[in-house]
């Protein structure tokens, strides 16, 4: 057990971990050029704020979180996902009181506890978007218009937007009423866990992945057609905003979502590259989450979207291609004295932001240079006898092979104009 990582959880080193920086760094620079600023939030919440946020009624509060006391005797959760941490942080910290919109996005590990697949573990991480303080569907359009840039900078193809409208209290109770009507009619086709959202919480029952659900459901009533006119004005207005952005997209009234805090708007990018599990980013509008949190009523909108689904869908799209790192300058070395000599140029070389490596084991010639072309060094250069008594080497394009002699006291200055 001590060398077996808990199951649903994996490591991340090599040529992976590469992929994983290359994708954090793009949605850094896409959050830079959209005038998000990052949060990093705890990994662990008191155990109410999840299930104030997320819903009691969820599969998330009720079957996955990692809930436990602390020794305050406090129930604490590991966070099963990022909005509810970054709600409570916008109260506590009085960004409210900062000229609005705040603009936030985060890249952190969540948890929950469910059975592993490909794209989804028990430890696994989110990169989320939060826009508060703007109900204009403006705001709703500028988080989707994030998430397709997101989607194009990653070169993830094959991808369908479908929105819909929750609309908001008023609309969802009235539709609350037909819904359930029409699952009294069916409640006998209907999975048992679907029995039981009927009587908790009759709209999650229309997120149920079951085939014979689904089946039934596709006739049930949509929530689209029993929106009140301001939320039906906001939903189109939305519309005209992502036509004018020339953003695609299907109106698909069983959107809903998995977490009871959306109202109004929701959206999915559906992606047709990974099978069953194609829902790759999702979110919308959360108008009664910083009230219900304790706060004044703040409409919000944002999406969160799974870094490891996002991996497997680029994969699917463009293969696993391996990332090839490269080094500046190999320093290979014959002695003791050359490896001091060694030292001390690759120390310089490194504080002028160089990257340069020399040899650590002790071995020959031969074995550096093989060792140099494996780390793909631009350059090598080696030391013996005769280039310290000199002051001098043979610096070498390990692509052309072009040699050219450079003073050892030089050596930085020389790399910098080349590198």
């Amino acid at each position: 057990m001590l060398t077996k990582a808990p199951r649903g959880t994996s490591d991340l080193y090599g040529n992976e971990m590469l992929r994983w920086q290359e994708l954090e760094n793009t949605v850094r620079g896409l959050c830079r050029d959209f005038s998000y600023q990052e949060i990093r939030t705890p990994m662990f919440e008191h155990t109410e704020l999840f299930s104030r946020s997320v819903g009691e009624t969820t599969d998330v509060v009720q079957k996955e979180m990692y809930t436990f006391l602390d020794k305050g005797f406090r129930s604490i959760s590991l966070k099963p996902e990022g909005t509810a941490g970054v709600v409570r942080a916008y109260l506590e910290r009085n960004m409210y009181a900062d000229i609005q919109p705040t603009k936030l996005f985060y890249i952190t590990p969540a948890f929950r506890y469910e059975k592993p697949q490909a794209g989804r573990l028990r430890q696994f991480h989110q990169f989320g978007v939060e826009l508060f303080g703007s109900d204009h569907p403006s705001a709703d359009a500028e988080i989707i218009a994030l998430g397709v840039q997101m989607l194009e900078r990653l070169n993830i193809k094959n991808v369908e937007l479908n929105i819909n409208s929750l609309g908001g209290p008023e609309c969802r109770k009235k539709y609350n009423e037909i819904l359930k009507g029409f699952i009294d009619d069916n409640i006998e086709t209907l999975c048992p866990t679907c029995k039981e959202r009927a009587v908790k919480n009759p709209l999650r029952v229309l997120d149920c992945r079951e085939t014979t659900c689904k089946e039934v459901l596709k006739v049930a009533p949509p929530i689209i057609e029993y929106l009140d006119i301001e939320c039906k004005t906001h939903f189109e207005q939305l519309q005209e905003l992502l036509d004018a952005m020339n953003i695609k997209y299907t109106v698909n009234p069983w959107v809903v979502r998995g977490l009871d805090y959306y109202t109004k708007t929701v959206f999915e990018f559906i992606s047709k590259e990974i099978g069953s599990q194609g829902t790759i980013c999702g979110g919308g509008r959360y108008n009664g989450l910083i009230e219900e949190c304790g706060g004044s009523p703040t409409p919000a909108v944002g999406f969160g979207a799974g870094i490891e689904r996002l991996l497997l869908t680029i994969t699917a799209s463009n293969g696993n291609n391996e990332i090839k790192t490269s080094v500046d300058l190999y320093i290979g070395t014959m002695g003791f004295m050359a490896n001091v000599k060694a030292a001390e140029l690759v120390q310089a070389l490194r504080r002028a932001n160089i990257k340069a490596e020399i040899d650590l084991l002790g071995r020959s010639v031969k074995a550096q240079m093989k060792y140099a072309n494996k780390i793909n060094a631009k350059y090598s250069l080696i030391i013996g006898d005769n280039e310290l008594s000199e002051n001098q080497a043979m610096l070498k394009n390990m692509d052309t092979g072009e040699q050219i002699k450079v003073v050892l006291d030089s050596l930085v200055e020389e790399m910098a104009k080349l590198v």
